[in-house]
């Protein structure tokens, strides 16, 4: 079992950068595949970035790419999204997730654990 808490999230205008983090409680956290999603209000959850055990292999949606970075400390057992040149579309839940298996998929279905999300609002 895995508990996932974000925090980060936060009301910013658009072309500013936020730091979201993401703290596992599991022990063996450098185990796990880590990814970012988001859900904006009336859409489904989609992707973000993903992130390999050991932070080598790395994985974006095409709508961040560039502007956002994800990386892990797994000797603080913490996800990151660091978040630049925000945009309003960037408004959304976001949410970290641990994937047992291996691979920096981009699925929802293909991750096991789930956070209750930050939120993120980014005005024009």
């Amino acid at each position: 079992q895995v508990q996932l808490v974000e925090s980060g999230g936060g009301l910013v205008q658009a072309g500013d950068s936020l730091r979201l983090s993401c703290v596992a409680s599991a022990r063996t956290f450098s185990n796990y595949v880590m990814g970012w999603f988001r859900q904006a209000p009336g859409k489904e959850r989609e992707f973000v970035a993903a992130i390999s055990w050991s932070g080598s292999n790395t994985n974006y949606a095409d709508s961040v790419k560039g502007r956002f970075t994800i990386s892990r400390d797994n000797a603080k057992n913490t996800l990151y999204l660091q978040m630049n040149s925000l945009k309003p579309e960037d408004t959304a839940v976001y949410y970290c997730a641990a994937r047992i298996s291996t691979g920096v998929r981009s699925m929802p279905s293909e991750y096991r654990y789930w956070g209750q999300g930050t939120q993120v609002t980014v005005s024009s």
